[in-house]
């Protein structure tokens, strides 16, 4: 059996190493979107369309179940993708939610890190204006993440420059939790985690896609038989950025074991 990730780039690994580490005896197969990302600056429908092929190919692989491991295709994509087959297809949407729900006693705000195509789309406004009942939600764009992380760019100070620099507005007394709301954020955890007051809290959305995925496949029937292999694809079949998913998933995964 055979699990499928997908996202434009890099950032789903950081999911899919959630998944190795709760769901060990499957097989993984992980696709990046390389001829187009990043998804963050295009047109929604143009998106759309790169969603489809990529998925497509991943399809003709014998995937028996997918993870659309990438926000911004999630809004775009994961409704059109779930009439298409009918295996079990897990989207991701950021953790506003548990956010909100984890802050309402404190009386601090939520600030959410997330694209900003994931930012414009409605269904974004509809989570927010759906659990936001006190208007206690920012959200704040960060495109050059994406660029970094695809660089595999994680030298400290640069990061750390770089969140100084787009949080110099915002007075972070004021926030309990940050939201990442990219599967490329989590890559700077740590080095955001040692920056910011240790009041505020950091979540994401990795956690609670791995258990949907387990209750997906669980309630489908497919057993986890596997031995943890996982292979690579890219849209542009190019044999460097199939290493550099090797070194990012080899780095994110020390990272957390830190």
């Amino acid at each position: 059996m055979t699990i499928g990730f997908f996202d434009s780039g890099i950032g789903g690994l950081s999911v899919m190493a959630e998944a190795l580490q709760r769901l060990p005896a499957q097989n993984y197969l992980y696709m990046a979107d390389t001829l187009h990302v990043p998804y963050g600056p295009k047109d929604k429908d143009e998106v759309k369309g790169y969603i489809m092929d990529a998925v497509s190919r991943m399809m003709a692989e014998g995937i028996d179940a997918l993870v659309v491991a990438c926000n911004t295709a999630t809004s775009i994509a994961v409704n059109e993708l779930r009439e298409m087959y009918s295996l079990p297809i897990v989207g991701m949407e950021p953790a506003v939610k548990p956010a909100v729900e984890m802050n309402r006693a404190t009386g601090k705000r939520v600030l959410v890190f997330a694209t900003q195509l994931t930012l414009s789309l409605p269904k974004y406004y509809a989570l927010v204006s759906r659990v936001d009942e006190g208007g206690i939600v920012d959200s704040l764009p960060l495109p050059e993440l994406v660029k970094y992380c695809e660089e595999l760019q994680f030298d400290k100070q640069v990061i750390s420059e770089y969140f100084r620099d787009k949080l110099s507005g915002y007075n972070l007394d004021d926030y309990g939790i940050i939201v990442l709301g990219c599967t490329h954020y989590p890559f700077y955890r740590h080095i955001l985690r040692e920056m910011l007051p240790p009041h505020i809290q950091i979540v994401d959305g990795n956690a609670g896609t791995v258990r949907r995925l387990s209750a997906l496949l669980t309630r489908a029937g497919i057993a986890h038989h596997g031995s943890g292999n996982v292979s690579f694809m890219c849209t542009n079949d190019d044999p460097v950025y199939i290493d550099k998913m090797h070194t990012a998933l080899a780095y994110f995964r020390n990272q957390n074991d830190e």
